[in-house]
């Protein structure tokens, strides 16, 4: 890390078809070796079968699907006196969403569907039913904050 300057946040565009930013985050997540135009089907081929499925306005599914994985709490490992323990931390706004994208991307990658469209909207889908694993992920993550709630004084 870096000592002397934070580095500066690099701006954005928002994606063409939705004019969203959180869709071209999620898009840039997505991407694999600079193929952005791969992506960005992808995404939107997954927001179409899900728009599909459920009848429903996919920007919206999209953002209820990040709200219900989004995680309140997490733990971090802090080392005091030779031991480590793992102190309960709140987690600011821009890492849940970060959070929320890299586990709904990766647990998507991880299923059994035959197209990454359909594995994306498969977790889409768990995700704003709230069940699947990018749903256990955040349930999980908040019962190792409850669990080492007694370490919540040593938080820096």
């Amino acid at each position: 890390m870096a000592r002397r300057r934070v580095a500066a946040k690099r701006d954005i565009l928002p994606d063409p078809k939705y004019n969203d930013l959180m869709i071209s985050r999620f898009i840039n997540k997505i991407m694999v070796r600079g193929k952005k135009s791969t992506a960005e089907s992808l995404v939107y081929g997954s927001l179409a079968i899900v728009q599909e499925k459920t009848g429903k306005d996919p920007m919206e599914i999209f953002q209820t699907a990040l709200d219900n994985v989004k995680p309140a709490v997490e733990t971090k490992s802090r080392r005091i006196g030779g031991a480590n323990y793992q102190v309960p931390v709140e987690v600011k706004p821009a890492r849940q969403m970060a959070l929320a994208m890299r586990w709904i991307i990766g647990f998507a990658r991880a299923r059994s569907e035959k197209t990454m469209k359909e594995k994306l909207a498969g977790e889409l889908l768990d995700a704003i039913n709230s069940r699947g694993s990018s749903i256990k992920k955040k349930e999980d993550t908040h019962k190792m904050a409850a669990a080492n709630k007694a370490f919540a004084h040593y938080r820096w």
